[in-house]
Formats: C-alpha cells, sequence, structure tokens
C-alpha cells in the first residue's frame, strides 16, 4: 500500500499588493480516500479478532468512553498500536497574575503522539505523488519503492530508494508548432 500525494501547482502571493504578480510552485498535499465509518471498523476489528460485532461494538464503545473521561481527567491515554492522546490548550500569556483568567484560553485541543512502531511504519511505506499543472492536467508521477522519496531527475538528492518518474504526455500527439 503507498500514500497518495498530490503536488498542485498553485500561484502563491507572499504580499497583500494587488500588483504582485506572485510565483507558481507545485504544492504537496496528502490525497485522502474516504472515512471509515465505525460500523466499518467494527466489522474488520471483529473479523480479525474472532468476537462477534457485538462484542466489539461493546468493547468499542467502552474504550472510547474510558479514553474521554481520562482523557478529560488530565491524564495522557495509551491507544495500543498508535500511540498517546491528551487534552491541551493555546492561551494568551499574561505578566500578572492577577490577570490570570479563563478568558486567556484562546482554544482547546487534542495531541496525538504516534507510537515509534506507527511512525517506523509511516516512514517506511511508499508514496505515490501525482504532478498537476495550473491547468489541471496531470504532467508527471513519482513513486517510491520504499519510504525514501527520491527524484530520479535529481540524483544528487538524500536517501535513495529506487523511485520511479513517469512524465505524463498530455498534448494527445499534438506538438506545438506542428501544423493540423
Amino acid at each position: 500500500m503507498a500514500l497518495k500525494v498530490k503536488a498542485v501547482e498553485r500561484l502563491l502571493k507572499f504580499t497583500k499588493d494587488e500588483n504582485d504578480p506572485g510565483v507558481y510552485r507545485y504544492v504537496m498535499k496528502t490525497d485522502l480516500y474516504t472515512s471509515l465509518t465505525q460500523a466499518k471498523v467494527i466489522r474488520e476489528a471483529a473479523l480479525r479478532s474472532g468476537v462477534s460485532q457485538g462484542v466489539m461494538k461493546a468493547c468499542w464503545d467502552a474504550a472510547g468512553e474510558v479514553i474521554k473521561a481520562w482523557a478529560t481527567e488530565g491524564h495522557s491515554v495509551a491507544l495500543p498500536g498508535l500511540g498517546t492522546m491528551r487534552f491541551g490548550l493555546r492561551s494568551k500569556a499574561v505578566e500578572k497574575v492577577e490577570d490570570v483568567k479563563t478568558s486567556l484560553i484562546e482554544s482547546r485541543r487534542i495531541i496525538f503522539t504516534p507510537s515509534v512502531d506507527l511512525k517506523d511504519e509511516l516512514a517506511n511505506t511508499s508514496i505515490q505523488i501525482t504532478c498537476i499543472d495550473r491547468n489541471g492536467d496531470i504532467v508527471k508521477r513519482v513513486t517510491s519503492t520504499s519510504g525514501d522519496v527520491e527524484d530520479p531527475e535529481n540524483p544528487s538528492g538524500n536517501g535513495g530508494s529506487d523511485p520511479t518518474s513517469t512524465p505524463v504526455n498530455t498534448n494527445n500527439g499534438d506538438e506545438p508548432g506542428e501544423g493540423d
């Protein structure tokens, strides 16, 4: 299995000046598949563990309640095979203790720390990059065979996994400057 990534050519502007022409750069982002429903996850976990879906759902619900209760009490909670999660917050700083109040809290957050095993698994997962130009055309594909992604057109890069790069011909046989 490989992670799918899109590199889309976007116009980037670094000033608020409306006369700034900007520059085109390829910006990468993960290409998400779909969200898996809770029911699908429970079905698969039941199948892999050999317990019924009803038992698995009861365990799933109970684990969710325990994790929520402990995390809201201030504990860092282990998520088996994944890592740990805890709640955190973002707040403003004040100089005097008299100014400390709850309104300084700007947001509450969930902080997830992946396990070493999960990080290693992700690092060793191959990556498929699809490059899309500003017109929406696919112009190149880069695929790694391991966790490293290197461009064979730039052999001086670090690592070296044996990725493959496939330029994509989008002109359908028409060469620029050729007559019709």
